[in-house]
């Protein structure tokens, strides 16, 4: 059997504490994004059979956000692959509604970073033959790719910055992007470097902030919103865990997750209304714009040029300021789906896209090293 097309769909999504929520624990910002997503569909936590959530501080997360909630649900998973862990979350989910094991799913997520830790928190996890460097992980590594792809396709550090000028257009147009203002080429292109060539507008922000999506059947999901997000392709592919082991810098799994998933929902890149990319750096957003076939590889940094991702470009990424500009709360895959959700739905207020059919909402974890990819899409593309 393979990927059951449209048999599932996404009909509710909320956020919950983004930016700063002192006072709050990973738990505590996940259960109220949670409840808020059930809230907008009349659901309650009774309802949900299947829990999915990939907690940052807690290796059981999933558990402790059940019992939490007072939830007793079918099929617990927590499977983590970092940022990308949300997105294979939905590929499982979509397998089991589609069996008839569970009827509804959440997937949820929670973390009080910025206010907790003060900075980013990472992987203590380094390779003994990069400790010796003391390279900043996981910055050093997205900088180790973009260094690569600047040598082998010429690629600018005014290329890089046109992708975060872009997201903080976008973020402009959402009241609940933590980063907002005017933002140039020039500003990225001189602020203070991090890791070479990333600078301070390069890197994604440190954040707090809760996502959670409601899933169920397609049938059902018709009796509780006018128009839900079917879940027509999904897919993964992961290539190493250090990036050292990375078998081309300039090459993401990407290529391969999208590549299954585009061929389960029986679409092409040049389809999509919206995409929603995880861009954790600058770089990521031009990796993943070639690996999933929008531009050929190596025409990523020309691709994004002239405002050609921003607000009235020809392409709509990453509509609601990304992890550049909107929210980046330690992993940051399931609000990419949130606001593909959004899109496909119709409610993404002034960032909303016209007739948006198809949307890509593309994970990412570890350093480039786990991708997952889905293709979300309306009524009429059934």
């Amino acid at each position: 059997m393979g990927f059951p097309r449209g048999k599932s769909a996404f009909v509710s999504g909320a956020t919950f504490g983004i930016g700063e929520a002192p006072g709050y624990s990973d738990t505590d910002l996940a259960a109220h994004a949670v409840l808020d997503a059930l809230e907008k569909v009349n659901l309650r936590p009774g309802d949900i059979d299947g829990l999915f959530a990939a907690m940052p501080s807690d290796p059981f997360g999933q558990i402790t956000l059940a019992q939490y909630m007072g939830i007793y649900p079918k099929i617990l998973e927590g499977n983590r692959t970092g940022g990308s862990s949300f997105q294979t979350h939905a590929h499982i989910a979509a397998h089991l509604i589609a069996s008839g094991e569970i009827e509804t799913a959440v997937i949820a997520y929670g973390s009080n970073q910025r206010s907790a830790a003060g900075g980013l928190v990472s992987s203590p996890r380094v390779s003994p033959y990069q400790a010796p460097y003391r390279p900043m992980q996981p910055i050093s590594s997205y900088a180790l790719a973009a260094s690569r792809h600047m040598h082998e396709y010429g690629t600018t550090k005014e290329q890089l910055a046109e992708v975060a000028v872009a997201a903080r257009k976008w973020a402009n147009l959402n009241p609940d992007a933590f980063m907002q203002g005017n933002l140039s080429v020039d500003e990225v292109v001189n602020a203070r470097i991090i890791s070479s060539p990333l600078g301070k507008f390069d890197c994604c922000l440190v954040t707090d902030g809760a996502a959670a999506v409601v899933m169920t059947s397609a049938d059902r999901a018709k009796d509780i919103v006018n128009a839900p997000a079917y879940l027509l392709g999904a897919g993964q592919a992961a290539t190493h865990w250090d990036i050292l082991s990375m078998p081309d810098l300039t090459a993401t799994a990407a290529a391969e997750s999208g590549k299954r998933a585009f061929a389960a929902a029986s679409v092409t890149p040049d389809q999509i209304d919206v995409v929603e990319l995880y861009d954790a750096f600058t770089i990521n957003t031009i990796l993943f714009l070639e690996d999933l076939g929008f531009c050929p590889k190596g025409e990523g940094g020309r691709f994004v040029e002239g405002g050609a991702i921003a607000p009235g470009g020809q392409l709509a990424v990453n509509t609601n300021g990304g992890g550049l500009s909107c929210v980046h709360p330690g992993m940051y895959g399931l609000f990419v789906m949130y606001e593909a959700i959004e899109q496909i739905m119709g409610t993404a207020g002034k960032r909303q896209q016209a007739d948006v059919n198809l949307a890509v909402a593309h994970g990412n974890g570890g350093t480039l090293s786990s991708q997952a990819t889905l293709i979300l899409g309306s009524e009429a593309t059934l």
